[in-house]
């Protein structure tokens, strides 16, 4: 076979190397706790699932949907952006339905990214942040982003040595996998910073209602300005837990909205109909469901990181997110959070994400999803606990 270039420019799934070894223990019979990838077992609220079924037994919702969304669903995608950020969105041109954000973001990388096109994006990041522009042949440049770096400093020493001159900045937060925050003056910061330099922006707000102690996220959206260079993602994946469902949305730019609905009318048909339907119940329904399913993630980041700092890892709660990122502690740092999750599995009998897999400067640090019950938890840091 010939050589598949867009394939060769992406890396190996790093993620791949610790799975395999958690399968071959479990093979064996060993009794592991995946506490690795990010996929919320908390069932979706009751009220939501009925809708679903009751629209799944209607023939006419199985035949082809619409690929930028039904209009009901965009006018309730609008209406909750109305009432949680108080944002003001046109349902036919500034909102499309997208199957996740994971396809959504990457579909309208895809749009409007050509071959030479320079992109910045936080790193660590999610990965499809980064390879979206991989995958639509641009040149990625990685912002590092931490506790002791200034991001719009490093912005703009980027911006000085790159050429040609960026095009697109993706961002997110609440961060995954850091667990970063920002305030309203960080987005204001960033409208003003991308509007000189002629940059659009992406932002993945997967985790706007996953928010612990207080803490209040703002939308980029909010900002002046902001609708005029970027966009917004958000997924009922983590905040009604339907990550299977794969449903989600983008607002904002008319003209990204439109470059995202227009690749889309060529790729997908839309989310099958019902799972759309039981979307439009989700966002206009009680918000008390998605209070719980915080709460239940509130009460398992208390029991990780409690346990892990008696276990003597000391590792700062989040605020945000269904995270917690670890720094490796100083006597394994030498190891790199490939080979030192790979103990954790052998030794401690516990998965969990080698930061390296959210880009290089992240290896110093380990991923915990927070996917376990506290009993099941408490049994990870006991084995973490006898290897450290």
């Amino acid at each position: 076979m010939q050589e598949f270039r867009r394939m060769g420019r992406l890396p190996p799934y790093v993620f791949a190397t610790v799975n395999k070894i958690k399968m071959k223990a479990r093979r064996r019979g060993e009794d592991i706790v995946d506490l690795g990838m990010g996929n919320p077992d908390i069932p979706t609220p009751k009220h939501i699932v009925d809708k679903l079924v009751e629209a799944a037994q209607k023939g006419h919702n199985h035949r082809y949907s619409a690929s930028m969304g039904i209009t009901k669903l965009r006018h309730a995608i609008c209406d909750w952006y109305k009432r949680r950020f108080d944002v003001d969105l046109d349902p036919d041109e500034e909102a499309i339905v997208t199957i996740g954000a994971k396809e959504g973001l990457s579909h309208l990388v895809l749009a409007t990214i050509s071959p030479g096109d320079v992109v910045f994006a936080p790193n660590p990041t999610y990965p499809i942040h980064p390879y979206s522009v991989i995958i639509a042949g641009g040149d990625l440049r990685s912002i590092p982003i931490g506790p002791d770096r200034d991001f719009f400093e490093d912005l703009l020493v980027a911006v000085k040595q790159t050429w040609p001159v960026p095009k697109m900045l993706i961002i997110s937060y609440p961060h995954n996998p850091t667990t970063a925050v920002v305030d309203r003056a960080f987005f204001e910061k960033i409208v003003d910073f991308c509007r000189e330099h002629d940059m659009a922006v992406i932002h993945d707000f997967a985790y706007a209602d996953l928010v612990f102690d207080g803490y209040e996220p703002p939308s980029f959206l909010q900002v002046p300005g902001a609708k005029e260079i970027g966009v917004e993602f958000f997924s009922l994946s983590k905040s009604y837990s339907m990550p299977g469902w794969r449903v989600g949305f983008c607002v904002g730019n008319p003209a990204l909205v439109g470059a995202l609905r227009r690749i889309k009318s060529y790729l997908d048909y839309g989310v099958f109909q019902p799972i759309q339907i039981a979307a439009i119940i989700a966002l206009n329904g009680p918000y008390d469901c998605v209070r719980g399913i915080v709460e239940t993630y509130r009460e398992r980041r208390d029991v990780l990181v409690d346990g892990l700092d008696r276990a003597g890892w000391h590792i700062e709660k989040p605020k945000a997110t269904m995270f917690v990122w670890a720094r490796i502690p100083d006597q394994y740092l030498h190891m790199g959070s490939v080979e030192f999750s790979k103990m954790l599995v052998e030794k401690a009998k516990v998965a969990v994400s080698p930061g390296i897999g959210f880009g290089e400067y992240g290896d110093d640090h380990v991923r915990f999803a927070l996917v376990e019950n506290p009993q099941r938890t408490r049994q990870a840091i006991k084995g973490i606990k006898a290897v450290l």
